[in-house]
């Protein structure tokens, strides 16, 4: 194990080969306020890698016999509106239901204002049909968000307790918390930060979603969840749970989706891993059907511990004689994005007359939106935030990580459909 202490963020990062011990490298600070190091005791909100505990759970209730996988999760959950969609579309993101996260942004959510796990699903139960097709993959958190109510139904517990029960207890998880509230004090718990141009700026923000995300934990208790994912697949034609729950196409190929955890099957080293994204943090959790893990956790936005894990993995191929810590080194000096000495300027605003034509509803979104005309530019509005929409085809426009397609000319706009990545479809109709 090894330390590098210095004034900025940072990451820790696991690499366990098969048989051997792991090599551990801590690098940077937890809290730059306090001027404290990343240890073997930091913990750090690990996002979606959550997700496979949140599924491994379900695939044990279901063992249980507490629930069934085939089952409608309208069954565990009366307020769900789309009927036909099954626990195990829930778990493989086949259940077609947008993201409420992607949702509630529509709303134009400003800097201090947040959001609460009821309030998603107040979204979800909006919804009365599936966004995509049946069985086709649409990445939602609002999917494990689900989940979690659904063991809490089954189980007549919190999730965070119940996790604590069956799996972080029994595998030594003891650094390993769902948190459940913003309030809700971590132990070790690192900041995270992003580069801004007088120093650093906090990214969190106040928001619990347990099921999806807010699972902190360490390097080592992951490589102990990671170790005991393993015990349970030992031949490469039979990834873990497969058994009980088939893996499908997903939105990466050529990568499978099964309990959380997307599967590389090509020939070589079948492989399973998730990473997560989540306020400023990111996570990588990465196994191997020999055994070979990788793991990786960042506080610092412009280090993706996705990059990090990929550079170690092609150092590990490439250069099998390097010493692991050398090549941890190496990894984590090359998984670094390149930052800006200071941020690009501010376009000024255009103070030319908009012209308005009409606010805009969907019954599947929260809130409403705004299209105006100015000289020839649209520009969608939503509350505290104005994008200039640029041009993509005769009624096709593009924003901030959407796509607007309008209903006759941007002169006399009726309605509009919206899509972003996790919540296509949306149908706007002028008020």
């Amino acid at each position: 194990m090894t330390a590098n202490r210095d004034d900025s963020p940072g990451l820790t990062v696991l690499v366990r080969r098969p048989g051997e011990e792991p090599t551990v490298l801590h690098t940077g600070l937890a809290s730059l306020e306090h001027g404290q190091a990343i240890g073997p005791n930091t913990t750090f909100n690990t996002g979606s890698v959550a997700k496979q505990i949140t599924a491994h759970l379900t695939l044990l209730a279901a063992r249980d016999n507490l629930l069934h996988l085939d089952q409608p999760a309208a069954n565990l959950l009366p307020s769900l509106k789309i009927i036909d969609v099954t626990v195990a579309d829930l778990i493989t993101h086949q259940s077609g239901i947008r993201d409420a996260e992607s949702l509630l942004s529509l709303t134009g959510f400003r800097d201090l204002d947040h959001y609460t796990a009821d309030d998603l699903r107040r979204l979800a139960y909006r919804q009365y049909q599936r966004a995509v097709p049946e069985g086709r993959f649409l990445y939602s958190n609002t999917n494990y968000l689900l989940l979690a109510e659904i063991l809490e139904t089954v189980h007549h517990t919190a999730l965070a307790d119940l996790a604590r029960r069956r799996l972080f207890d029994p595998l030594g998880m003891n650094n390993t918390h769902f948190k459940t509230n913003p309030r809700q004090v971590i132990p070790g718990a690192a900041s995270a930060y992003q580069a801004a141009p007088l120093g650093w700026r906090h990214t969190e923000a106040p928001v619990t979603l347990p099921g999806p995300g807010t699972l902190w934990t360490t390097a080592g208790d992951l490589d102990r969840w990671l170790t005991h994912l393993h015990q349970n697949w030992q031949h490469e034609h039979q990834l873990p749970w497969q058994d009980a729950l088939a893996y499908g196409p997903s939105d990466h190929q050529p990568y499978l989706y099964g309990p959380g955890l997307y599967a590389d099957i090509r020939p070589g080293q079948a492989t399973v891993f998730h990473y997560g994204h989540e306020q400023g943090f990111s996570a990588t959790a990465h196994l191997e059907v020999t055994g070979l893990r990788v793991v990786c956790l960042s506080n610092d936005a412009d280090t993706a511990a996705d990059h990090v894990t990929a550079a170690i993995l092609r150092n590990l191929r490439d250069h099998p004689e390097l010493d692991p810590v050398d090549c941890l080194r190496r990894a984590t000096c090359l998984g670094r994005t390149s930052r800006n000495a200071a941020q690009p300027p501010q376009v000024r605003s255009d103070q030319r007359r908009h012209v308005e034509l009409g606010t805009f509803t969907c019954d599947q979104a929260p809130g409403s939106l705004r299209l105006t005309r100015c000289a020839e530019a649209l520009h969608l509005w939503r509350r505290g935030t104005r994008d200039q929409l640029t041009q993509a085809g005769p009624t096709r426009y593009t924003g901030n990580g959407y796509t607007v397609t309008l209903t006759g000319s941007k002169d006399q706009v009726d309605r509009f459909t919206l899509d972003l990545d996790r919540t296509p479809g949306l149908t706007y109709i002028r008020q």
